[in-house]
């Protein structure tokens, strides 16, 4: 197999919600006033090519996220977008070759703004997401909370991605996505409440597709928690999760926002432990 780190632009947040400020309320209202803004930071999708056909990891960000509505507080003073159309996944694959009636199946980490943006570019592809992500999303009050249902492509009617009672290393529940086994869903609740990640079994390692269960390596290692996850605890055992699964066997992990995330796939580097060997 081989996997494919797309950029789809750039994006800004808060200092705060990389890194938690606080406890509760207290931290996820900490990114609406922090003046302190992070580096532009990249939003990757990523291709997976397998036998059974290619599968797209979230799709990214589009360049009408550049106009946010304005009457969120969230959109007006915590998040910029800095992406061109050429820059989305759709026309990015376009020029590696790749149709939209290629991808066979996009499957979606989670259903805010940055991951669900390019969902037009696939209307071709079988799209899956959690029941409980597409529900919070939904409606006026999906709005409410910092999705675009509106936004949505006309007919976008997802598969249900209903996750099973069967471990996978230390994660409590999974799906296999590919008959053989070697693409894995599995919950990692935290930034949503029905987060979930991608494993893909290759080789001698794990590519770890965390979407935005940490903001980076670096804060997953320090079991950071980000400042909008709605459960901390939840949250704070995902990263516990994802450290043992690294620790078992070699992974590299990939956040959506790490910058370090595509040279990492590009050199195959693994996630190294505090204290460990590898």
């Amino acid at each position: 197999m081989r996997i494919h780190a797309i950029q789809t632009g750039r994006v800004r947040i808060k200092q705060s919600q990389m890194v938690g400020k606080g406890h509760g309320l207290q931290r996820r209202l900490a990114p609406l006033m922090d003046p302190e803004w992070s580096d532009w930071l990249p939003t990757y999708t990523h291709l997976i090519e397998h036998a059974e056909g290619l599968i797209l990891v979230d799709t990214g960000a589009s360049a009408g996220l550049k106009r946010l509505p304005r009457w969120h507080p969230y959109f007006r003073f915590a998040v910029r977008f800095d992406i061109e159309p050429e820059q989305e996944a759709g026309p990015q694959l376009r020029a590696l070759g790749i149709g939209p009636r290629d991808v066979k199946r996009v499957v979606l980490t989670h259903l805010h703004i940055d991951h669900d943006g390019g969902l037009s570019g696939f209307p071709w592809s079988e799209v899956w997401v959690a029941p409980g992500e597409l529900r919070i999303a939904s409606g006026f009050a999906g709005r409410l909370r910092g999705y675009l249902p509106e936004r949505w492509p006309k007919g976008f009617d997802p598969k249900p991605l209903a996750l099973d009672a069967a471990p996978y290393g230390s994660f409590p529940r999974s799906r296999r996505l590919t008959a053989d086994g070697a693409v894995v869903a599995v919950a990692t609740p935290g930034h949503t409440a029905d987060h979930l990640s991608v494993v893909v079994e290759d080789g001698d390692a794990a590519a770890f597709i965390a979407g935005d269960a940490s903001y980076s390596e670096e804060t997953m290692l320090d079991r950071i928690v980000d400042g909008v996850s709605p459960d901390e605890v939840a949250a704070s055992a995902t990263l516990a999760a994802i450290r043992a699964f690294a620790a078992a066997r070699p992974t590299i992990y990939l956040p959506a926002h790490d910058p370090g995330a595509g040279l990492r796939l590009k050199e195959r580097r693994t996630v190294r432990l505090p204290g460990s060997e590898r």
